[in-house]
């Protein structure tokens, strides 16, 4: 049994993306028995971090993420997509309002098109986060989070919130087979 650890410390954006997938099939076509993938990042763009998290959704074996010490924005649906999920001691979670930044001018036909996609985003965002902390102590207000309240969870937050089934501090085996993913 080999554990393949991926450290992902970068954006959510085309380049991770694409390298984060091509990451996970190496690892699956070196028989990978697991992958622990560590996260720092402070989030990115919305159709990317979605794209990821069914990738890694429909991975064949079993996916720990891990908080290294900040996961932002969009990072947290990345996050989510791990079936057991801890965070270091002195790590947070932030949720915040989404943005995006428009260049050159924008007619009416698509400033209606990205009000209907951000919030679209919003809806699959929060279902996204409902469903995998169903059951929790204390449920998350995303749409609120998302939309005008920031929030931020300290590690017993994310615990209470289920976001994390546990707080602990990376350990990493002898043995596993590292990567890394930035940009």
């Amino acid at each position: 049994m080999t554990t393949h650890i991926i450290h992902f410390t970068g954006p959510i954006n085309s380049t991770t993306c694409g390298q984060l997938i091509d990451t996970c099939s190496k690892a699956l076509a070196q028989d990978a028995s697991e992958i622990l993938l560590t996260i720092a990042t402070m989030g990115g763009e919305c159709s990317y971090g979605f794209t990821m998290y069914n990738f890694l959704m429909a991975l064949p074996i079993p996916l720990h993420t891990h908080n290294l010490g900040t996961v932002e924005s969009m990072g947290n649906i990345l996050f989510l997509a791990g079936q057991r999920r801890t965070a270091g001691r002195h790590s947070k979670f932030l949720f915040h309002p989404f943005h995006w930044n428009l260049h050159g001018s924008v007619d009416h036909s698509r400033m209606s098109e990205y009000s209907m996609t951000l919030d679209y985003d919003l809806q699959a965002y929060a279902r996204i986060v409902a469903e995998r902390t169903e059951g929790a102590g204390e449920a998350l207000d995303i749409p609120k989070y998302l939309i005008a309240a920031p929030r931020i969870l300290d590690p017993e937050q994310a615990l209470v919130s289920g976001m994390i089934d546990t707080v602990e501090d990376l350990r990493i085996r002898p043995g596993s087979v590292a990567w890394c993913i930035h940009n």
